[in-house]
């Protein structure tokens, strides 16, 4: 009874807040389930990965010549049709090689780790400065992990990039479900503070 008689003095605008970050938890826990299923079936998840960036390298190629189209008269005309034309391009070879793309984008990122790696440990060692050690760590881990997917590609390719794609959904997932939930609490801190 004495819960009820308190949700029924609860402002519209809690109410909405509340729901609002009850669906914000929600969905940062269907992210949690995807990110932990995707880690599960990493090969899946890469193959999934590179069919959902062709359908959106297709989709924007259409969209971009649409609007190249519809934007004849004006000066970026045919840059416009030449981005478009090679995202559609582009498009069309992810989907029908989703494989070999995997491959070479995982190559791509075990460069960029090597790269970036290789350049945090000149920069630590020639700046010293108050980020010394962590410059350097990051340098150094940058590097391992570049080392450790060219060791085993092209093999690396098929959990290299699901396994990036289903990491940045949990930890997404996890920054959502927290707001939600933390968001949730503070309304109700508020209404409960208001109320008294």
């Amino acid at each position: 009874m004495a819960g009820k008689s308190k949700s029924s003095r609860r402002s519209p605008t809690a109410a909405r807040l509340g729901r609002s970050f009850g669906l914000l938890a929600v969905l940062g826990a269907v992210l949690v389930l995807a990110g932990i299923v995707g880690l599960i079936y990493v090969a899946v998840a890469t193959l999934t990965t590179m069919l959902l960036f062709g359908w959106l390298l297709l989709i924007g190629g259409v969209v971009g010549l649409v609007h190249a189209i519809q934007s004849r008269g004006s000066n970026f005309f045919w840059l416009a049709v030449i981005v478009a034309a090679l995202n559609i391009a582009a498009g069309v070879v992810v989907l029908r090689l989703p494989e070999a793309t995997a491959a070479a984008l995982t190559m791509f990122a075990a460069l960029l780790f090597l790269t970036g790696g290789l350049f945090r440990l000149a920069g630590a060692v020639v700046v010293r400065g108050p980020q010394f050690g962590w410059t350097l760590l990051q340098g150094a881990l940058g590097i391992l992990l570049g080392a450790l997917v060219l060791a085993s590609w092209p093999h690396s390719s098929l959990y290299v990039i699901g396994c990036f794609f289903s990491l940045a959904l949990l930890f997404d997932g996890l920054g959502l479900l927290a707001m939600g939930i933390g968001g949730r609490r503070v309304v109700g801190m508020v209404e409960e503070g208001r109320v008294a």
